[in-house]
């Protein structure tokens, strides 16, 4: 237990200088002081409550969640439909009123459409109901409704997709440990450190970059589109507007089913059209994208196809040619910033729902500093009490304990800078409370050295035996305070959990100072010195 050969001492003092290293780039930020801008700088990220930043809190509308569910399902019937090989033949599918129903041509076929079109309904998570509720009128009429059930579970899931989008789109900003999280059945908590000037984030959080490909109506009357009349199976889609707020175009039609959808993109990034050097964005399909997009354009040769992102045409343009590289270019007018914005939602992925802004606040740093100027006077406080009953207590035994701690604070420090971690207020609480318990180890070992020797055990049996002993119950104690912290960690959200990385580190290190560190320093003592007795 004593036995410290050189390697051993090295490495230890390799690991506490390193990690005391890379806290000095903090110490200096928060002493006003310049860093060496040769140097690496990793930094303690300071959380909004510390160093203000911007609050949103978006909402989704439900009501569009099913509007996506009707369309979905009705490409779907037609779908199974058209593969049943003539074995079911329906009239138009009508979408309204929120439900899907269409006929089919006899009372005969109404057993093999219902065996066809029940594979597309599934059981509501845990509810025992299905999330489609289909019914049979006038014994030949389908009415497809999705229940309330059906209705709660998509909206669900697609407030999880949204978050995780949201949380794509905000570390592509480049910013550090944004709090993300529902709130309710459709409102979505975001939190950005930091971050003074929330309108870029509103505008990229407010864009669904939605984005589709869709085959031009040809056939359709200039006339009736202009007043917004559509033929069966299209839709009117209006163009976006440009930098006068106004429409580039008139409104076109377009198919409304069969298109290629965004979702299926694996790259977009911002980049030039050769030609005229004009800002665009590069896309890059998956397989199963890739091989859509050629079929589309390899069988409608000059024709034109729109490219739609969120409900708006940015382009039309003719095809000329199959396009089977699986890429593209999308152009609109863009600016550099603004193609680099559609580029960063696209790579994201499309929002499955709307997000609408409900409240926002820019929260100043005012706080902060006064919150981090009363946590440092509780930790210089609290650790010279500390220091202090550790020195009247243990004599020398409590010098190095006292080492220990201040090694242990730097080394805390130096970890969270490393790991790239987010200091929040209850990240102090959690700081202060590591340093009052870092002692916890050596109080047990110096006790427990103590009574070895009123047992009559000699100074380096005594020593040995204590810290032996002592460890087992530090391991196990700090063992229970790690599960704690994880559990913290993995089911909490913003302040708990930057108390739980906290906790965590402190333990880690404070296990690292006060067993390992101290135990060298007092077996180098101990063999230098030859104490016969121990003041301690």
């Amino acid at each position: 237990m004593l036995d410290f050969p050189r390697w051993k001492q090295i490495w230890f003092w390799f690991v506490a200088l390193a990690a005391c290293a890379a806290a000095l780039p903090s110490i200096f930020s928060m002493s006003g002081l310049p860093w060496p801008s040769q140097l690496p700088a990793p930094r303690i990220n300071l959380g909004l409550d510390l160093a203000g930043g911007s609050h949103l809190l978006l909402e989704a509308n439900p009501d569009q969640v099913v509007s996506q569910r009707l369309e979905s399902m009705e490409e779907s019937v037609r779908t199974r439909i058209r593969l049943s090989n003539g074995r079911v033949r329906i009239g138009d599918i009508s979408n309204k009123d929120g439900a899907l129903s269409f006929m089919v041509e006899s009372p005969d076929e109404v057993d093999a459409a219902r065996e066809l079109v029940l594979p597309l309904t599934s059981g509501a998570g845990l509810s025992g109901k299905r999330d489609w509720d289909i019914q049979v009128v006038d014994t030949t009429r389908f009415v497809l409704t999705p229940t309330k059930e059906g209705v709660a579970q998509a909206v669900s899931a697609a407030m999880d997709t949204a978050v995780e989008v949201v949380r794509k789109r905000i570390d592509a900003l480049g910013t550090r440990e944004p709090t993300i999280i529902r709130e309710g059945a459709d409102r979505i908590v975001v939190q950005v450190p930091g971050l003074k000037d929330p309108q870029a984030l509103k505008n990229l959080l407010g864009q669904t970059a939605k984005l589709e490909f869709k085959l031009v109506d040809t056939t359709a009357n200039p006339a009736d589109v202009a007043q917004g009349i559509a033929e069966p199976g299209d839709e009117i889609v209006p163009y976006a507007t440009g930098a006068n707020g106004a429409a580039t175009a008139p409104s076109i039609a377009v198919k409304r089913l069969g298109g290629i959808k965004g979702d299926e993109l694996t790259d977009a990034k911002q980049s030039f059209e050769q030609r005229s050097n004009q800002p665009v964005v590069s896309i890059t399909f998956n397989q199963e994208g890739g091989a859509k997009f050629a079929k589309l354009t390899t069988d409608n040769v000059n024709r034109p196809f729109a490219i739609i992102l969120d409900g708006k045409v940015l382009s039309a343009p003719n095809i000329n040619e199959p396009i089977l590289g699986g890429s593209a270019q999308i152009s609109g007018n863009f600016t550099v910033e603004s193609a680099n914005s559609l580029a960063i939602a696209l790579r994201s992925g499309a929002l499955p729902v709307d997000l609408k802004v409900v409240e926002e606040r820019t929260v100043g740093p005012d706080l902060g500093a006064d919150s981090i100027h009363k946590g440092i006077i509780a930790m210089v406080v609290g650790t010279g009490l500390v220091v202090l009953l550790m020195l009247v207590t243990y004599g020398r035994f409590g010098v190095y304990a006292n080492c220990g701690l201040f090694i242990n604070v730097l080394m805390i420090l130096g970890i969270m800078a490393a790991l790239g971690t987010t200091l929040t207020l209850p990240g102090i609480a959690g700081f202060v409370l590591t340093i009052g318990a870092a002692v916890d180890a050596n109080v047990l070992i110096n006790e427990r050295i103590r009574e070895e020797r009123k047992r009559g055990r000699r100074v380096f049996a005594a020593v040995e035996t204590g810290y032996k002993e002592a460890s087992r119950t530090i391991f196990d104690a700090n063992i229970t305070h790690i599960i704690a912290a994880t559990l913290m960690f993995a089911f909490g959200s913003g302040p708990v959990k930057g108390f739980a990385v906290v906790l965590m580190i402190g333990i880690v290190t404070s296990v690292f100072t006060a067993v390992f560190l101290t135990r060298m320093w007092v077996a180098l003592w101990l063999r230098k010195a030859r104490p016969a007795d121990l003041t301690i």
